[in-house]
């Protein structure tokens, strides 16, 4: 953990639950690791997904320089979120440093990570079972978010980390859980659209679930919604959902 300097301000949760929205709302990101031949910085753009547990992931080709890379010093950096109009300077962003742990075959976390890509990167199933591809996921230690201009914090890698009994269990059950609620509420995804302020395009669908918070996707458009607590199970993850599409703005 960096010592904190004059330049930072105190950690709250207003400050997490941005980084953990900038983190958890990428489709791609700036990866940087160190080049296993020269020992330099090498950086690169990668999709960008997330595991149940929030831990970001990575879907990569062996032949790839940052491949290589992460199997000689496992250390990494990412850098997630968006400019806008005007002064890029302005805008939030986030510096993970994270330490790679590659995800074996024909595995039950594979299948959970495969699904979960696949459910916000579409177009990946043209290659993601190549076998020259595989995943990693990049455990974070520690974040620096810049908020903007003045509004710098430090965050431990826990802070990113959705720490629940549940997560397991949840990720088996969570489609189905999900798409119950659709039928039995066919206006939903159009409520949370609504209350999301996404982008009129369409049509949007949840591509994600898990207990901090859920995912929506239209094109190459996503939006991530956090719950103002986490939910302990997948009746309160459904429940959640509910309320924010229902709520009276």
């Amino acid at each position: 953990m960096k010592e904190p300097s004059s330049t930072l301000r105190e950690t709250d949760d207003e400050a997490r639950k941005l980084a953990r929205t900038l983190l958890r709302s990428a489709r791609y990101a700036a990866l940087a690791v160190l080049d296993a031949e020269t020992g330099f910085p090498f950086a690169s753009r990668v999709l960008l997904g997330t595991d149940i547990d929030g831990v970001p992931v990575i879907l990569v080709s062996a032949l790839s320089t940052h491949t290589k890379a992460l199997a000689t010093d496992a250390r990494a950096s990412l850098l997630t979120g968006e400019p806008g109009k005007g002064d890029p300077l302005a805008y939030p962003r986030l510096t993970t440093q994270c330490r790679a742990e590659q995800v074996e075959r024909d595995t039950p976390l594979h299948a959970r990570i495969r699904a979960r890509f696949l459910g916000r990167h579409a177009k990946a199933a043209l290659y993601i079972d190549f076998p020259d591809f595989r995943f990693f996921r990049l455990i974070p230690q520690w974040a620096s978010l810049n908020g903007g201009f003045g509004r710098a914090y430090v965050l431990d890698g826990s802070d990113l980390v959705i720490h629940s009994l549940a997560n397991d269990d949840i990720a088996e059950k969570a489609d189905a859980a999900v798409q119950d609620l659709i039928v039995r509420h066919p206006d939903l995804l159009s409520k949370l659209t609504l209350r999301l302020k996404a982008s009129e395009a369409g049509p949007w669908r949840i591509c994600g679930v898990d207990s901090a918070g859920f995912d929506m996707i239209s094109g190459d458009l996503l939006v991530r919604c956090e719950f103002d607590t986490p939910a302990e199970d997948l009746d309160h993850i459904c429940s959640n959902i509910s309320k924010i599409a229902y709520l009276i703005p």
